[in-house]
């Protein structure tokens, strides 16, 4: 659970995320939102340049069924287990700052399988930091690496990434191990 202060996204007195059904237990919002991101994932993603604003768009897409602040940046504060993440003050110049590297970068085009991984997870390492949306980080940035490695001819499988090693990969790089990172998404390509 991330840890809000003052948090005006929940309903008040509770921690559940105010949601476009109205649902007030965690369990059902967790239920309905798995089902519908998971829906929004099968259909075709928005088209656009890897941008900032591309970015949002692909949060929009997989949460605009669940929440009003799909593809809006977090206004508050947010932080999980001991990680603080980046203050909201901050996040759309870091936001910016990331994807002009990105682009400088020619976005890792031409690039081995495991220099592309690498790069892929220092990218990852940063976004999870800077962590823009209250909800739905991990799966948005799932979602922009696919889209990156294929617009780049790496295309992922999906299907063999193994989603609790992948977690804890992110976890390890928020404290600057990117090597694990690297080895699970070298192992979907």
């Amino acid at each position: 659970m991330y840890d809000a202060v003052a948090d005006p996204y929940c309903y008040p007195g509770t921690t559940v995320l105010m949601n476009l059904p109205g649902l007030r237990s965690q369990e059902e919002l967790n239920l309905f939102e798995a089902a519908s991101t998971t829906q929004r994932a099968d259909e075709p993603i928005p088209a656009g340049s890897l941008s900032v604003s591309y970015y949002q768009a692909l949060h929009h897409h997989l949460f605009q069924d669940v929440y009003m602040f799909a593809g809006k940046f977090r206004t508050v504060r947010l932080s999980k287990d001991e990680s603080a993440f980046c203050y909201p003050e901050h996040i759309e110049r870091e936001m910016q700052t990331l994807f002009a590297g990105l682009e400088e970068k020619g976005f890792f085009a031409g690039l081995s399988p495991e220099r592309f991984a690498a790069e892929a997870a220092s990218f990852l390492a940063t976004l999870n930091a800077v962590h823009p949306f209250r909800e739905g980080n991990g799966r948005t940035q799932t979602l922009f690496l696919a889209v990156l490695a294929d617009q780049v001819g790496r295309p992922l499988d999906l299907e063999r990434l193994e989603p609790e090693a992948f977690l804890d990969a992110m976890i390890r790089s928020f404290g600057g191990d990117t090597a694990p990172l690297t080895e699970n998404i070298q192992s979907i390509i």
